[in-house]
């Protein structure tokens, strides 16, 4: 299969239209068979739920080229769960797991050539997500729905690169303690723009989000968990009703268990004790892990003691171990690589 004639070196991390993606609806309590199309359009009502009353959900993963040539996705049955409690939360219609897989491994399959080859830095983001599609004025879910998967061929998040971020304690709340922090609504992220581009204006690459009831204890960012590792070696992650699920901190917590041997840690961690800490990471999919160098608080500065110049030697050896994992140089748990044939 021959590969699009892309610099896959110098990709960004943006959109880029391919060939096909996956759409089905949802219409009087079912939802019809699904078919790939090279349409990248949506059209819906101006009153469409989505619209109105924010009723959309979405998920992020990629799909790589590992060193043997096999195009495989990672952990998609754990996106197709966290969808299906995303869509419960927000009343809508749960896409069935099995079919959820299903769909993403059809848009990697016909998109192979954009999956750029191993080696070359990039991947194959994929994007699956659903929303309320027909007309809603008063307030209630929605009766129709559409669930999508695109996919882009994206660079690494960093170009030219890791550099240690500088974030600050936002006075801004990301989720209230019985809300929708957990789950991958769209309106969280809503929330999140105004604070992301004050940081921003401020010189700060991000935020770190207390918690809304006491504003005493760690929770993410606009998007992404934290990693914390102790003096003494232990990962250690905040734990909170209000945090989302991320499947890359997930897996990086077992990485640090069972293939680097390292006590591991998931509680509440207070703003208190960040300074004790040795390492800080944020993770997600687009960057796997990025190392974080400088907490402000109001003015005082938290600096960890690895990580202010390069990637403290715990988050590296996860980032090289993960990433190792996903590309195929390192084997995988039972389950984690998807394979597209």
């Amino acid at each position: 299969m021959e590969k699009k004639n892309i610099d896959w070196g110098n990709l960004g991390f943006s959109y880029q239209k391919t060939d096909q993606r996956y759409v089905s609806n949802y219409r009087d309590g079912a939802w019809d068979e699904g078919v790939l199309t090279e349409d990248d359009q949506v059209t819906i009502n101006e009153c469409a739920g989505v619209l109105q009353y924010a009723q959309t959900i979405f998920e992020g993963m990629k799909a790589y080229t590992t060193e043997d040539g096999r195009i495989v996705i990672f952990r998609p049955d754990l996106n197709a769960s966290r969808m299906a409690d995303s869509a419960r939360r927000l009343e809508m219609p749960v896409f069935p797991e099995e079919r959820f897989v299903e769909a993403v491994e059809e848009v990697v399959r016909a998109n192979a050539a954009w999956v750029p080859p191993f080696g070359s830095g990039a991947t194959l983001y994929l994007r699956p997500y659903m929303f309320g599609a027909n007309a809603v004025i008063g307030v209630k879910p929605a009766d129709e729905y559409q669930f999508r998967v695109f996919a882009t061929p994206v660079g690494p998040y960093f170009k030219g690169g890791v550099k240690p971020l500088t974030i600050r304690v936002s006075d801004f709340d990301r989720a209230a303690p019985h809300g929708t922090g957990h789950i991958k609504a769209g309106l969280n992220y809503a929330m999140s723009l105004h604070a992301i581009v004050s940081a921003h204006a401020e010189g700060y690459d991000e935020n770190m989000y207390l918690d809304a009831a006491t504003r005493t204890k760690v929770e993410e960012t606009g998007g992404a968990n934290f990693l914390f590792v102790a003096k003494d070696g232990t990962v250690v992650t905040p734990k909170s009703n209000s945090i989302l699920p991320s499947i890359t901190r997930r897996s990086l917590m077992y990485v640090a268990k069972e293939y680097l041997g390292l006590p591991c840690e998931e509680r509440e961690v207070t703003l208190a004790e960040v300074s004790d800490f040795a390492e800080c990471g944020l993770c997600g999919t687009a960057a796997v892990i990025s190392p974080v160098g400088k907490i402000v608080d109001h003015g005082k500065e938290i600096c960890m003691p690895a990580g202010m110049e390069q990637m403290g030697p715990v988050t590296q050896k996860l980032y090289d171990t993960l990433t190792g994992i996903q590309m195929g140089r390192i084997e995988a748990p039972e389950g984690w690589l998807h394979e597209v044939k």
